[in-house]
């Protein structure tokens, strides 16, 4: 099939097959895979048009939401984290998308700088797995997995959600599975405006970023920050989609504006992955979530890397 705004040719039943694996393992994370989603369509489908970041944002848009309806049905959507995180990046991804059609057009640079994007992002994943007390920090995680969701009911339901304690404009608090949590906003949302801007130019909304920095640097469970951290590359994915397609015009020499049908292709794929996923992740324990995602992250990376300097 061929697809004439992007310029691809594949059987239709790849591209919704290939999101669905990725969504299902990365959404255990409280991520959308677009990060992984992108390196395969420069990859293996030769798609390196600035428009293939706005199809990725679309992809977002589309399988972003079951993912989110899962964890605000099993009580874990942690609300003062998710607008910190919207309103942080919403501002940087408009600024990402212009440096994207204006600095980095050429496909080799572009390459070279989701190389970087992506050893961040698997390097965090990894030295937070090999400290000494990470085991240690993630009591929570440790009981939660071993929950199993349909052994909890009545009033010892609250001990499996997320519960706000405190909250206002410079940090908030809340409990999960016995233990406190405090929240800097203001460092969230400082560090959400550089993170969009980057998530902006790859097209990834900026939850990939987030996620590891919130895991990492703020010692939150990843059990909570995945509906966050979703809903959040939602909302800046749709203001992302919305703004390429409004600048596309200003650029008739470039292919900027998604392909519509390849990026629904992939979203159909991506919205059953993300479901499934979120369903499963109370099953699967955090490490292993973890060191799977890093592995596949710098895998990935290198691969740019070694085509960048051949």
């Amino acid at each position: 099939m061929y697809f004439p705004l992007s310029g691809v040719t594949v059987d239709p039943w790849l591209p919704p097959l290939v999101a669905f694996v990725i969504s299902f393992f990365t959404s255990m994370g409280g991520i959308s895979g677009a990060f992984l989603l992108l390196p395969f369509q420069m990859s293996v489908l030769h798609y390196t048009h600035p428009s293939v970041s706005s199809t990725n944002q679309l992809y977002n848009i589309v399988a972003i939401p079951p993912g989110v309806y899962r964890y605000w049905r099993e009580g874990r959507m942690l609300w003062p984290l998710t607008w910190t995180v919207v309103l942080g990046t919403l501002p940087g991804v408009l600024i990402g998308a212009l440096v994207r059609v204006n600095g980095l057009r050429d496909p080799k640079n572009f390459k070279l700088f989701a190389a970087v994007v992506l050893l961040y992002i698997g390097g965090k994943l990894v030295l937070d797995q090999l400290k000494k007390n990470a085991g240690a920090k993630r009591l929570s995680e440790q009981r939660f997995q071993r929950a199993k969701n349909g052994s909890v009911t009545g009033s010892a339901l609250k001990d499996y959600t997320v519960q706000v304690t405190e909250k206002n404009l410079r940090r908030f608090s809340f409990t999960f599975q016995g233990e406190h949590f405090d929240v800097n906003r203001t460092g969230v949302f400082l560090l959400c405006f550089v993170v969009g801007i980057v998530g902006g130019i790859y097209g990834i909304g900026g939850g990939a970023i987030i996620a590891p920095f919130l895991v990492s640097f703020c010692k939150l469970p990843i059990y909570t920050i995945g509906g966050a951290t979703l809903m959040g590359t939602l909302v800046t994915s749709i203001a992302g989609v919305g703004f390429y397609t409004a600048i596309a015009p200003l650029y008739p020499q470039l292919a900027v504006a998604p392909d519509w049908l390849l990026g629904l292709l992939f979203g159909l794929g991506g919205m059953l992955g993300m479901y499934c996923g979120a369903r499963c992740q109370k099953y699967v324990p955090a490490k292993l979530i973890k060191w799977l995602l890093a592995v596949i992250i710098l895998m990935t990376a290198g691969r740019y890397l070694l085509e960048f300097f051949s």
